[in-house]
């Protein structure tokens, strides 16, 4: 396993339509499962210093609590305005003991 992955959740810990805050390496990272996809993103807006964990998943895009700009969770693009800069995605490795994040930049 490379040294960049990091076992952040355990199976069956984030089910379909949810989503977990995870800190880890320093980061504050969004988990997120859309219909059996797992996506991880920069939890903080880019507009503003909002935690998106604190929003709503709207598809496959998650909506920032503050403003209610959208964010692709697959790109990290915001899709709906104020917010006109992305928020960082992550890698992830979805395992049978567990979901890994890849922290390689």
């Amino acid at each position: 396993m490379p040294s960049s992955l990091i076992k952040i959740a355990e199976p069956g810990q984030c089910n379909p339509g949810q989503m977990l805050r995870i800190n880890v390496a320093q980061r504050d990272i969004l988990l997120a499962n859309v219909a059996g996809s797992f996506y991880a993103i920069d939890n903080q807006c880019s507009h503003e210093d909002a935690s998106l964990y604190n929003g709503a998943l709207k598809g496959d895009c998650v909506e920032c609590p503050l403003h209610g700009s959208h964010f692709s969770l697959k790109t990290g693009e915001p899709r709906e305005e104020p917010a006109t800069e992305p928020v960082r995605t992550y890698a992830l490795e979805v395992r049978p003991d567990g979901i890994y994040l890849d922290l390689a930049e």
